[in-house]
């Protein structure tokens, strides 16, 4: 059966991982996804992580399942062919600086007067509002910008940004799911859109009612080694304790289930010796808290992960091992739900592991493609639009694509 998304056509004028996220998504449900590119030259993001024998894992993880098309937007018969793509498209997104589009001749109202039902989709940094607009943007700078680095920050310790590129891909999912209820509403009404989204705008639902919460009582939240929610009456922890090897696990629970949790560890007797029988505690002083997690740290170091995890699984508390990356990608739920799956890379001799799908259809199943090569659909786009071979020929010799 083809993708859920089969008949829908995108073109996308986008690079990086954000701006490049949403659409290889749709390619992978099926949407005919026609990437433009600078003749010659390309999305700079195919030379990000490149090996000499290997292809960018960058670009592979980004673009893959999309048709590349080379169009020299800065020429009027590039631009045209651009409209004249678009008058037959679904989806056009672009993550350009606010009002570059505009300024090269494809904003939203260039686009919308050649296709109404147009769902144009524009993906910055900031916002398209507000005092730094037009300023560049890269993941890291969300991160900060958005308030997670304070979320995941230790007291005492330097801030830093994470190594996964969390303000790319949230906004790529927000992007996404956008995208899909502009298109039910074009569908249904007739009436395009355009429709932004942002790095920053991303970081912020990220926070969710974590952040609620802490306009609410106009405080920041309790940051450190674990996360502690609630409060002194009704806690709530997700903690992380290593065992007698050092292997990391994590476990979360509210305070009803703390008794419950701790007694099938065999930890309870001891913490209500020290005065930690009620979960409360961690909303006290620090040193009250510091003296908290040293005990537990103290009592998980006496026994195996495998075992302190079965066990407060057994007590239906939610826990599990802390993976490494590499785990993570071996982790059994991963691989049987086909999270992580290979993909045969014939030109370079190899199979490797690559992202699978985040979704399960039943009737009709994702299909995960590979990323193309520079102008590797020109012929094929450009014959649809009733170019043959000369006219190409044509075009690339005046430098169009």
């Amino acid at each position: 059966m083809p993708g859920p998304l089969d008949g829908v056509k995108v073109v996308a004028c986008s690079i990086a991982q954000a701006g490049t996220v949403p659409y290889s998504l749709m390619a992978d449900l099926g949407a005919e996804v026609v990437k433009i590119e600078v003749p010659g030259v390309g999305d700079g993001s195919r030379r990000t992580a490149a090996e000499s024998d290997w292809p960018s894992s960058y670009f592979e993880t980004n673009n893959r399942g999309v048709k590349s098309l080379t169009l020299n937007l800065k020429s009027e018969r590039g631009r045209a062919i651009l409209k004249d793509l678009v008058s037959h498209a679904d989806v056009f997104g672009q993550n350009f600086r606010p009002g570059a589009a505009e300024k090269n001749g494809f904003g939203y109202d260039d686009l919308k007067s050649v296709n109404p039902k147009l769902v144009y989709v524009s993906l910055s940094g900031y916002g398209p509002a507000g005092p730094h607009a037009d300023l560049p943007a890269t993941d890291a700078m969300a991160q900060g910008l958005g308030g997670i680095t304070e979320v995941f920050s230790m007291p005492g310790m330097p801030a830093t940004t994470g190594i996964a590129s969390v303000a790319d891909e949230t906004c790529a999912m927000i992007t996404f799911g956008a995208i899909m209820t502009g298109l039910y509403c074009a569908k249904t009404t007739g009436v395009g859109q355009r429709i932004d989204t942002s790095l920053l705008g991303g970081q912020i639902r990220l926070m969710g009612w974590t952040l609620t919460n802490a306009m609410w009582r106009d405080e920041p939240p309790i940051t450190g080694r674990a996360r502690i929610t609630g409060s002194k009456r009704h806690a709530g922890i997700s903690a992380t304790f290593e065992d007698a090897d050092g292997k990391p696990l994590v476990f979360q629970l509210a305070s009803p289930k703390w008794a419950d949790a701790m007694r099938a560890v065999g930890f309870f007797d001891e913490l209500e010796r020290s005065g930690f029988a009620d979960l409360g505690v961690i909303h006290g002083p620090e040193d009250e808290r510091a003296r908290f997690f040293a005990k537990l740290d103290e009592l998980f170091a006496t026994g195996s992960r495998d075992d302190w995890v079965a066990k407060l699984r057994g007590a239906d508390i939610v826990a599990a091992p802390v993976n490494t990356m590499l785990e993570a990608a071996r982790d059994p739920d991963v691989v049987a739900n086909g999270y992580v799956t290979e993909v045969d890379y014939p030109d370079f001799d190899k199979t490797l592991r690559v992202h699978g799908a985040p979704w399960r259809f039943s009737e009709t199943p994702p299909e995960i493609g590979r990323a193309p090569s520079l102008g590797e659909h020109n012929g094929e786009i450009l014959g649809a639009l009733g170019f043959d071979e000369a006219d190409i020929e044509g075009l690339k010799n005046d430098g169009v694509i």
